[in-house]
C-alpha cells in the first residue's frame, strides 16, 4: 500500500468507487481530501457518459465534496475527441444523455438522423425500441457503430442497472456489426488521462471496482492497480479472470494513511 500511496498521479473510477448513485461511499471523502492535501495529481476517469464534468462537480458538491471541474474526464469527452480526430465535422445519430450530446456538440459533431456517418450509443434513461430500430437501419445503411463504453452493468444504490454495453447489444445483434468502444479499457482514454495529469504511467495508479475495465486498462498501460470491492466486483470474482490487480482493498478509505 505504501508503494501505491507514493505515486504522483491517481486515475480513479467513480461509480462503485466514490459513490453508488446519490450515496457517497464510506471513506470516499477522506480519500479525496488525502489526494488534495498530499499534492497528488488526480483525475476521475468515468465510463458514464450521461453527465458533463460540471454535472459531476455539482453531484459531489451535493454530497459535501468539493472537486474542481478540471478533475473529471468522461467517456463522452473521449468519444468527442475520437470522432473529431477521425472525421472532423462528421454527423452522428446519438442515443445518449446530455453529457454525450454536449461533448459532441462542443467538438463540432452535427447530431442528426439524416445520413449520419456514425451511430453513437451511450447511457440514457429514455432508451426505447424506436432507438433500436432507427440505429439498426442507419448502421445497416453504412453508418459506423461506436459506443462510449462496454460496461454491461453499473452499480446503483439498491443493486445494478444496465449500462452502455447492454444498450448497444440489440443493435449489434440486429445488424451483425460490432461497436467500437472508446471508454475504458480502451488505452486511448487512459493515455489521455495521463497526458492531462502530466504524469508518466510508471508514476501513476488506477483505482477502480471493475476487473474488465479499470484493472485491465491499468495493466495494459503500465499503471499500478488497486481494485476496490465497494462496487460490482467481489473477492470471489477474481478467480474468473486470468489477470490480477496488484492490490485489493475493501474501499478507497483503505488507501488513506491511518
Amino acid at each position: 500500500m505504501e508503494q501505491l500511496r507514493s505515486k504522483s498521479g491517481f486515475i480513479c473510477d467513480m461509480d462503485g468507487v466514490i459513490y453508488h448513485g446519490d450515496r457517497l461511499l464510506p471513506g470516499a471523502k477522506e480519500f479525496i481530501e488525502w489526494l488534495k492535501t498530499s499534492g497528488k495529481k488526480f483525475l476521475f476517469l468515468t465510463n458514464s457518459s450521461d453527465k458533463t464534468p460540471q454535472d459531476l462537480h455539482e453531484k459531489l458538491a451535493r454530497m459535501g465534496v468539493d472537486v474542481d471541474v478540471g478533475h473529471f474526464y468522461t467517456s463522452a469527452l473521449s468519444m468527442a475527441r475520437f470522432l473529431s480526430g477521425q472525421m472532423p465535422g462528421c454527423k452522428a445519430y446519438v442515443i445518449g444523455g446530455h453529457g454525450l450530446t454536449a461533448a459532441l456538440d462542443e467538438a463540432g459533431v452535427t447530431i442528426t438522423s439524416e445520413n449520419p456517418d456514425y451511430v453513437v450509443v451511450g447511457e440514457t434513461p429514455s432508451y426505447d425500441y424506436e432507438h433500436i430500430v432507427t440505429a439498426s437501419l442507419l448502421v445497416s445503411n453504412g453508418a459506423r457503430l461506436v459506443a462510449t463504453n462496454s460496461d454491461i452493468s453499473a452499480p446503483f444504490e439498491d443493486g445494478i442497472r444496465p449500462a452502455c454495453g447492454a444498450l448497444v447489444a440489440p443493435i449489434e445483434v440486429a445488424t451483425g456489426k460490432k461497436a467500437y468502444f472508446v471508454g475504458k479499457p480502451n488505452p486511448l482514454m487512459v493515455r489521455t488521462g495521463l497526458r492531462m495529469l502530466g504524469v508518466h504511467s510508471s508514476d501513476a495508479a488506477i483505482v477502480g471496482d471493475r476487473m474488465d475495465t479499470d484493472i485491465i486498462a491499468g495493466i495494459e498501460t503500465g499503471l499500478d492497480t488497486c481494485l476496490v470491492l465497494s462496487g460490482v466486483t467481489s473477492e470471489e470474482d477474481l478467480a474468473n479472470f486470468p489477470y490480477r490487480p496488484r492490490l485489493v482493498a475493501p474501499g478507497v478509505g483503505a488507501i488513506v494513511p491511518a
